[in-house]
């Protein structure tokens, strides 16, 4: 039997994934210097990236490959897990789903999950500018079920859903602990939503490590070293990852019919985790 020592790291694409991951490195490496971004991988890898499929097929595969990347990908997670670790921090944006009967998160593997919620009118103008999409185009895509981001160059196909159904997929399972931390709370309170994280993992919190990891993975910090040296998860589309971090953006960026929009396709999930519709 498969160890189940996966602890995901999810979230909606553009929801906070990469500050809670820049997050855990400093704390758990502990240096006396902010984490390179490029290098927050050495705390767990993600669970698209095609370098690993094509590992597990033993060639090279196309990641917009569906059918055979979903069929690899078993195989993919089972060697996360083979190393007999206690913990392997995966990162994932794909829905807690299935895609063509392949089971995305198995229960199998998973010893819990931490979820990053973000409003989504907010989420909607960091999606778009990201991916180099319109506004038009972003709404609409978080009330499409089959909306994906499709597999090219370093990365395989990851299924994402609607903006709610991937919130509901996460959130409302109980087969494995998981925590939900909204990425809001994270800006206004990271010493308490932070200090969850740890413990969650089964870790003391030390206060003075916490308040150097929350300073060395600040948004200032990040956008710094990514004008510096650039970010390897930056999209070929975009013209950069960190671009203000700040919360509210979608009242100035969005359209009163996109606010619209949003509001009448997510306005129940939207409540439940306290984003007033």
């Amino acid at each position: 039997m498969p160890r189940k020592s996966i602890v995901w790291l999810a979230s909606y694409p553009k929801s906070g994934n990469t500050w809670m991951r820049v997050f855990l490195a400093n704390y758990l490496f502990d240096r006396p210097s902010p984490m390179p971004i490029n290098e927050i991988h050495k705390i767990g890898m993600g669970d698209a990236i095609t370098k690993t499929y094509a590992m597990a097929a033993g060639q090279q595969i196309d990641p917009a490959d569906d059918r055979r990347t979903l069929n690899l990908r078993r195989k993919v997670l089972g060697g996360i897990v083979a190393n007999d670790a206690d913990i392997n921090f995966v990162k994932t944006h794909n829905i807690r789903d299935k895609a063509l009967g392949a089971d995305l998160i198995p229960e199998s593997v998973t010893k819990s999950a931490i979820y990053v919620i973000r409003n989504p009118l907010d989420v909607a103008v960091s999606f778009g500018r990201h991916y180099s999409q319109t506004p038009e185009t972003t709404v609409a895509a978080f009330a499409n079920p089959q909306h994906v981001v499709l597999g090219a160059g370093p990365n395989v196909t990851q299924f994402l859903g609607t903006w709610s159904a991937h919130v509901m997929s996460w959130t409302r399972h109980r087969d494995f602990p998981v925590l939900t931390l909204r990425y809001e709370d994270l800006s206004t309170n990271p010493e308490e939503c932070f200090g969850r994280l740890i413990e969650h993992l089964g870790m003391a919190v030390d206060p003075k490590r916490l308040e150097k990891a929350i300073r060395f993975s600040s948004f200032d910090e990040l956008k710094g070293q990514e004008q510096k040296a650039g970010f390897i998860e930056q999209s070929a589309n975009g013209s950069r990852f960190f671009h203000t971090g700040t919360t509210e953006q979608w009242r100035t960026a969005l359209t009163s019919g996109q606010i619209a929009k949003l509001r009448d396709d997510h306005g129940p999930v939207m409540r439940e985790f306290g984003y007033d519709p």
